[in-house]
């Protein structure tokens, strides 16, 4: 494997048939029927409608946890927030302490539910204010550090070592670090009925030209043919997946992405690890937050509830889990532009069938805060990383992977 990337006896051609397919493909040309057919057949026969699927769902911009589930029992709250402070009678309550923000009517029937896990005081030592920075140390699982490869991405290395074929779904205009790995290469697309390849006028001849199915003596060479026959491969499996899903279910707004993954695991797609967001820095709410931020989370709720619905719909609910991040929260105290500035520790949820509900974590203290006047961290979020990978998929060497001894939540339900 030393040679893998040593490119010196693979052709021009080679290079652009792999290196500029890759998997992250975007617009371009269209794939012929007989290709597109059999790659879809082939594909689908590696989908087992029993293995467990880990679904991670990014809020960018760093979600104001402490307006999403709101400590009306705590007078702080409302000293700290005289504006934006949410009252109690405009919250879907669900305890003598905590309320969602009013329009979260999924989250609350998924807690009511038992479907629905909240994770108090997530953070790390020596926060990041930055959301490049910060969020590049929760797509590692390494802050403070320079870490290569992203959590998901070793996941995939460590569970899959031979890198099978679309282990990974990473659903965006660009790839995650999150999701960046040694060994496999991830799937990657926005648009499913976009999902082909770009390319210049001069490539065309030798991007679209028959693929080369058999072995050849380099492997660079070898490795460069086999992306690009995955690629192709895979963008056939989504485009046709995404055509054939069908579903009465009302995802709201927008669907966060999670309809496209709801059709790829209906059509047999064998990823396990799938990556996706809110996009676009959404939840940095320095300026008038209340009703953009309501709307926000109204929309991320029924995204999430609507997809535990229409998994159940295609009998896949008990194989699926959710898992809910923002890079960071925000400053306790309301800022001058009626907004709240980067902060630190912050909320996680996990949401499945087989989640056990309830509240998980120590609550971080409204009147004990840093000489920032942020809240200070209680839970490690590498504590939710280690119980999804441990927990819920079955991989036990979580010291390995995360780089330290994180002790997990028991948070599912035996089987």
């Amino acid at each position: 494997m030393k040679d893998r990337f040593a490119f010196s006896k693979s052709t021009r051609r080679d290079l652009l048939r792999a290196g500029m397919y890759g998997v992250c493909v975007t617009a371009g040309s269209s794939l012929s029927v007989p290709v597109f057919a059999q790659a879809a057949a082939a594909l689908a026969t590696q989908g087992k409608a029993d293995g467990k699927i880990l679904v991670v769902l990014e809020l960018s911009g760093g979600n104001d946890g402490l307006n999403t589930l709101v400590p009306y029992g705590d007078d702080a709250y409302y000293k700290h927030r005289p504006h934006l402070g949410i009252p109690k009678k405009d919250l879907r309550v669900i305890d003598d302490h905590f309320g969602f923000s009013g329009g979260m009517t999924g989250f609350e029937r998924l807690y009511k539910d038992g479907k629905l896990a909240i994770v108090h005081g997530c953070g790390y030592e020596n926060p990041s204010f930055s959301h490049f920075t910060s969020m590049a140390y929760w797509h590692t699982a390494a802050p403070n550090s320079g870490e290569e490869y992203g959590w998901v991405g070793r996941l995939a290395d460590a569970m899959a070592p031979s890198a099978p074929p679309n282990y990974v779904v990473d659903i965006g205009t660009r790839q995650s670090l999150a999701v960046r790995s040694r060994k496999h290469v991830p799937v990657v697309f926005d648009d499913p009925n976009k999902f082909s390849q770009e390319k210049f006028y001069d490539e065309k001849p030798v991007l679209d030209a028959p693929r080369d199915t058999g072995k050849v003596a380099n492997p660079s060479r070898q490795f460069l043919l086999d992306t690009a026959r995955s690629a192709k491969d895979a963008s056939a499996l989504v485009r046709q997946a995404w055509a054939k899903y069908r579903s009465p279910i009302d995802y709201g707004i927008t669907g966060l992405d999670l309809p496209k993954v709801v059709a790829l695991i209906d059509a047999g797609m064998p990823t396990r690890l799938y990556y996706t967001s809110y996009r676009n820095n959404a939840f940095d709410t320095h300026v008038f937050q209340e009703d953009t931020h309501k709307r926000l989370l109204t929309y991320a709720s029924d995204a999430v509830s609507a997809f535990i619905r229409d998994l159940e719909r295609i009998k896949r609910a008990d194989d699926v889990v959710v898992m809910v991040f923002s890079e960071f929260g925000r400053r306790v105290p309301e800022n001058v532009n009626l907004g709240t500035d980067h902060g630190t520790a912050n909320l996680m949820f996990v949401v499945g069938s087989q989640v056990k509900g309830g509240q998980y974590g120590v609550i971080p203290s409204l009147t004990k805060l840093d000489a920032g006047d942020n809240l200070i961290y209680t839970t490690d979020f590498r504590r939710v990383y280690a119980s999804m990978i441990s927990g819920w998929l079955g991989y036990s060497d979580t010291r390995g992977l995360l780089n330290g001894d994180f002790e997990t939540f028991d948070l599912f339900r035996k089987a």
